[in-house]
């Protein structure tokens, strides 16, 4: 596996590596890869960790346009959503350092059921001091209900764990592909 291009178990090349997030940390811009993210959260679960990197990339230049002098600063940035997905949170951490800042917070009553099951939880709401937004799946494919559905599944066999892998980087890839804004809707 050639692991500059690869970041999972699974061989491909990841759609857009070269896109980044940005934040500021006391003056000092940092960019952020969806490499660099799955690096710190490791190979477990690839399709929230690019959720996350979506909502960042819909959220923050939004953000960085509502804030006096355009930057958004990493240790200001507030998160909350219904998503507990352990890769969503691994990379809005890395970037915005918020889970070890006590600024990120998994609240289910922020899920829409209105949604149905496949969509509800994809809600994220960024703010900083000036401005906030709330990020909302769009209803496009983008998550498929059979991966809700076999996540959701108790004792998956050796196969459905498998499939359940392959759904992971499916979804990553759909993500990815696309221009954040096309991936999530704003609000607010």
């Amino acid at each position: 596996m050639n692991k500059e291009t690869a970041v999972s178990e699974h061989p491909g090349t990841v759609p857009n590596p070269e896109r980044t997030v940005t934040v500021w940390d006391d003056g000092v811009q940092l960019d952020f890869t969806f490499a660099d993210c799955m690096k710190y959260h490791g190979p477990g679960f690839p399709g929230g960790v690019a959720h996350a990197f979506a909502v960042l990339g819909r959220a923050l230049p939004e953000l960085a346009a509502r804030t006096p002098g355009g930057r958004v600063e990493r240790r200001g940035l507030r998160i909350r959503t219904p998503f507990g997905g352990p890769g969503a949170r691994d990379a809005f951490e890395l970037v915005t350092r918020a889970v070890t800042g006590d600024r990120y917070a998994v609240l289910p009553e922020l899920a829409r059921p209105e949604r149905g099951n496949t969509l509800a939880r994809y809600v994220f709401e960024l703010a900083t001091d000036a401005a906030s937004v709330t990020c909302i799946i769009r209803d496009d494919g983008i998550v498929a209900e059979e991966f809700i559905n076999l996540t959701a599944k108790p004792d998956k066999t050796a196969e459905e764990l498998s499939h359940l892998e392959d759904l992971k980087v499916e979804m990553r890839d759909r993500i990815l592909s696309r221009d954040p804004a096309s991936v999530y809707d704003l609000e607010g």
